[in-house]
């Protein structure tokens, strides 16, 4: 195995606020799907349907390499 599968849930406010949720980190992307589908019905994740994100992710490789910048609500 040299990927995983991540499985978030992204609630983004009015405000440009996010509150990112990581359901679960999976061997395969079909283990991610199913896991979705078990969760999609349940309160909060009902009313947001469109937030689940699923991403491959590589083993071993370092991420953010050229760093980040935060902007806060305002400064943008």
């Amino acid at each position: 195995m040299n990927q995983v599968w991540t499985l978030h849930h992204v609630h983004e406010f009015d405000d440009g606020h996010e509150d990112v949720k990581l359901i679960g980190i999976f061997s395969s992307e079909n283990l991610a799907l199913a896991a979705k589908q078990k969760i999609q019905d349940q309160p909060g994740f009902l009313d947001l349907p469109d937030g689940f994100e699923i991403h491959a992710h590589k083993l071993d490789q370092l991420g953010w390499l050229e760093g980040y910048i935060s902007i806060l609500p305002g400064q943008e």
